[in-house]
């Protein structure tokens, strides 16, 4: 299959790195350098600077939609409609009426359309998947978890703190991961709770996002999503009748991925412990990859889909609107 990527910043770059099982013909990004950039390291591949000529090649397949959050629905959109299987990068839209049309044009045209919520391919999330569906840990009671980086010098000017661009600040950039991970362990969100808030940075979105999510079963999710985070944190534990998993780091600045595994022992007390580590190069953005082409070869629908990402960007709605934040204006 020959494949397009539509902007080619750091995402985009990212995601010509592991595209096995398809060729990369085309990109495309509004500010042409950064097109030939992406294109001179990788042979065989035309850059522009328009989406639009590059979506509508007859010889592309499939499209990657690695845009500011403003434009990657609208892409999306254009690509299905043209009968191009998508790749669109999380959170897919700044509010899940964005994606009512793009649900609709793909069950109308038949093409395969992945939600880019990469995290749950790191090899821990892999290895944790496997633990609970094994029942190793029991039934699940809730999940604990934190995310956060420390921003950067004129973070507050970049476009993620444009509400008109990106939708909202720190909940729907990494917070949106936080809950797609919390769904795809605990099942469905019913009951919303939570605060979104601005505590350092000066900027019309918030910063800080704390999260209290219900299932229907009454299984919880208790997550904070931060940019005021001064070193680099990632902790994700799920917890069970007999025993508890603890993911800590993602590589890089967030550290060593590393899982545990406690298993409460029929006495109580100290449990028995297991660990994993893996300290090599995240493959995550390959492993997503090559379950996207399987997709499309088997004719499946992909998990995570546009229904999951409207899902999660329900959740984010309504913290946003609890916590008096009016992005839509």
């Amino acid at each position: 299959m020959n494949a397009a990527i539509v902007g080619c910043g750091l995402i985009g770059a990212k995601r010509a790195r592991f595209m096995e099982g398809a060729r990369l013909i085309a990109c495309a990004d509004e500010v042409s350098d950064r097109a030939r950039a992406l294109a001179s390291a990788h042979s065989g591949v035309e850059p522009s600077d328009s989406w639009r000529s590059v979506v509508e090649r007859k010889d592309v397949d499939m499209v990657i939609v690695c845009t500011r959050h403003d434009s990657l629905p609208v892409i999306a959109l254009h690509a299905i409609q043209a009968g191009k299987h998508v790749l669109i990068e999380k959170p897919a839209a700044r509010f899940s009426s964005e994606l009512e049309p793009l649900i609709g044009a793909a069950a109308k045209s038949k093409v395969t359309v992945r939600v880019g919520f990469n995290h749950r391919y790191h090899p821990t999330f892999r290895k944790a998947r496997e633990l609970v569906d094994a029942g190793a840990i029991g039934s699940l009671l809730y999940i604990r978890a934190r995310y956060g980086h420390g921003g950067r010098l004129g973070y507050e000017k970049e476009w993620r703190a444009d509400p008109r661009l990106s939708g909202g600040g720190e909940l729907i950039d990494q917070g949106v991961h936080l809950i797609d991970l919390s769904r795809w362990f605990l099942g469905d969100i019913v009951n919303v709770a939570g605060r979104a808030l601005t505590c350092y940075w000066k900027m019309p979105v918030d910063d800080n996002a704390f999260m209290l999510l219900e299932t229907a079963d009454r299984k919880t999710a208790f997550l904070h999503a931060s940019c005021t985070e001064w070193k680099n944190l990632f902790s994700f534990e799920i917890f069970g009748r007999d025993g508890k998993l603890e993911i800590t780091g993602l590589g890089g600045s967030y550290g060593v991925e590393q899982l545990a595994f406690y298993k409460m022992l029929p006495q109580m007390g100290p449990p028995e412990t297991t660990k994993w580590e893996f300290p090599m190069e995240d493959r995550s953005w390959a492993l997503e990859f090559a379950e996207f082409i399987d997709d499309i070869r088997l004719g499946r629908p992909s998990v995570p889909g546009l229904s999951d990402a409207h899902a999660t960007l329900r959740v984010v709605e309504q913290i946003y609107k609890e916590s008096g934040y009016d992005h839509h204006a």
